[in-house]
């Protein structure tokens, strides 16, 4: 993929009259140009928040078709002014964050259209002007207006061969297959480095709205959460749902189906590389693989757990679980985000349930905001886009998909219900209870990872954990996704291969290895004997400033 760059102005005021009279006519053409990228890159950025939209009123329509009738005309009044209360919020804090946005740009470029016209005014009077003058303005603003509305749009889309795992390549091998999920196990970046096949083997569970691709982010530029580990030589394995729109199979798929699916693949894996399995879940993946784990099903194939930024009681949440609980409760039904397929199977829609995310931090995610956050960025950068803004862009606006019902409730779930005082969760596999206390009495390490600032799985949601067992904490900086971007680089201040900060943080790579390293010592110790493993931690410490 190309970067693009402003090129150079030449300084109109410089050149002799019949020069000047070609710079006003082509600050003239800037001009129109930059009217009407503006219209086009303003219109593209309000259709993809607005789809949603639609879809959500189409849904809305079809559930209260049936409900209205149901329910008393006097309940169903007192919903519908709830909810036009909580849209007319929403929709406040969206017109203020725009307001802002446009406050912020429109300060720093009145600044800088001032210093242009004295500029301008300096050249005409014969003295050279200190920088861009109104011509170069212009033709700034036009130069960054197309960026935003054509080349960066365009930009994204050619990122895709770079980005993801592109398993149609067959650069990693199949290793197992079930109706719902494809097991595939990771090649190393670098072709000299020999995988460790007597090594412990790491079993990843992407998550299911988010996609499994942002954990293979950008290979070639060594940012990848899977190679990570395959690039240390570590058996790695990811788990890979079928496409949902055309498999019957993943469209029903239950928990139970989940959990039965898993412990086939590590029967396969254990059986490969003679070693128990760490399950290592990312996001939604790593409630999915707890929940696995504490139903039973993977006793004596899994012996460590490593979850990164997954929620285990949504109901501490502050962003998604506050909007949850505002939400009048006759719409707080999944029903109303329910696509119904042409085969009649129902499955939850993957693009409604990402504007959900957006709905909650609103004031951050408007189209105005957005629109004149890309607009600063290009414009701070010189028109330069790097891979990484690429990519990360592909994977928010083509990588949704829709998720099957039963695994949307148990998200559902957790995200309304708490923890119950004893350390049981409010959903249940195989009609079992599942209690966070069991990973302990199994003698199961645990790692949980979290990210500073993600404003999406929070610290307190993801370390819920703590208040029922031990588990060794690790804190990485920035948000969400950070620890499958920015620190998988392997040269980066927390690599996930590496002990980063104050408190010594181990990454989960490196508490993979650790974990093959104990193994390997106990063997060797003989039969009865087990190396000693690193201390849990009970409590998070204060993140590093």
């Amino acid at each position: 993929m190309k970067d693009f760059k402003i090129k150079g102005l030449v300084d109109p005021m410089s050149q002799p009259g019949s020069k000047q009279h070609l710079a006003v006519m082509k600050a003239a053409h800037d001009q129109t140009a930059y009217m009407l990228n503006f219209w086009a890159g303003a219109s593209r950025y309000f259709n993809d928040f607005n789809i949603p939209v639609l879809l959500a009123i189409s849904y809305l329509n079809r559930v209260e078709s049936v409900r209205w009738f149901n329910t008393s005309p006097f309940e169903s009044w007192k919903a519908y002014i709830d909810l036009w209360k909580f849209n007319w919020e929403l929709s406040m804090r969206g017109l203020t964050g725009g307001m802002q946005a446009m406050s912020r740009y429109g300060s720093m470029e009145i600044q800088n259209g001032i210093h242009a016209l004295v500029n301008s005014l300096k050249g005409m009077n014969g003295n050279p002007g200190d920088g861009e003058n109104v011509f170069g303005y212009i033709g700034r603003h036009a130069e960054t207006m197309d960026l935003v509305a054509n080349r960066y749009p365009q930009a994204i889309r050619d990122i895709e061969p770079e980005y993801g795992f592109h398993f149609e390549r067959g650069d990693h091998i199949k290793a197992a297959e079930t109706d719902r999920f494809i097991l595939y196990r990771i090649a190393p970046t670098d072709p000299t480095i020999k995988p460790k096949d007597n090594g412990k083997p790491v079993l990843i569970l992407p998550p299911y709205v988010l996609g499994a691709n942002i954990l293979g982010f950008l290979p070639g530029e060594n940012r990848s959460y899977a190679h990570c580990f395959a690039n240390q030589g570590i058996p790695t394995y990811i788990r890979i749902m079928k496409d949902i729109a055309t498999t019957p199979a993943v469209q029903v798929l239950t928990c139970e189906d989940d959990a039965r699916d898993t412990r086939y693949f590590c029967e396969q894996i254990k059986s490969i590389h003679g070693k128990p399995v760490t399950l290592n879940g990312y996001c939604q993946g790593g409630y999915s693989a707890v929940c696995d784990l504490l139903s039973g099903e993977l006793d004596d194939l899994v012996d460590a757990l490593i979850t990164c930024v997954s929620p285990m009681d949504g109901t501490r949440s502050k962003g998604l679980a506050h909007f949850l609980n505002n939400l009048p409760a006759r719409f707080n039904d999944l029903a109303y985000g329910t696509k119904i397929l042409p085969n009649g199977n129902a499955v939850a829609d993957g693009d409604l349930m990402g504007w959900v995310y957006k709905l909650k931090s609103i004031e951050l995610e408007t189209p105005v905001v957005t629109f004149f956050r890309d607009m600063s960025m290009l414009s701070r950068t010189g028109g330069k886009i790097s891979k990484t803004a690429a990519a990360l862009n592909y994977w928010l606006q083509y990588e949704r998909s829709d998720l099957p019902i039963a695994i949307t409730e148990m998200s559902f779930a957790a995200y309304n219900t708490p923890v119950a005082k004893d350390g049981t969760l409010p959903v249940k596999i195989f009609g079992r209870k599942l209690n966070f206390k069991r990973i302990q009495e199994k003698k199961i390490p645990w790692l949980i990872c979290y990210g500073q600032a993600d404003d999406l799985v929070e610290k307190e949601t993801a370390l819920a954990p703590l208040d029922y067992i031990e588990a060794e904490v690790s804190a990485f900086p920035k948000g969400h996704v950070a620890i499958a971007t920015s620190w998988s680089l392997p040269t980066s201040a927390c690599a996930t291969h590496t002990c980063f900060g104050e408190q010594n943080y181990r990454g989960p790579v490196r508490f993979q290895m650790d974990l093959d390293n104990q193994l390997d010592t106990a063997k060797k110790a003989g039969p009865g004997k087990k190396a000693k493993p690193r201390a849990a931690k009970k409590k998070a410490k204060a993140p590093a400033k």
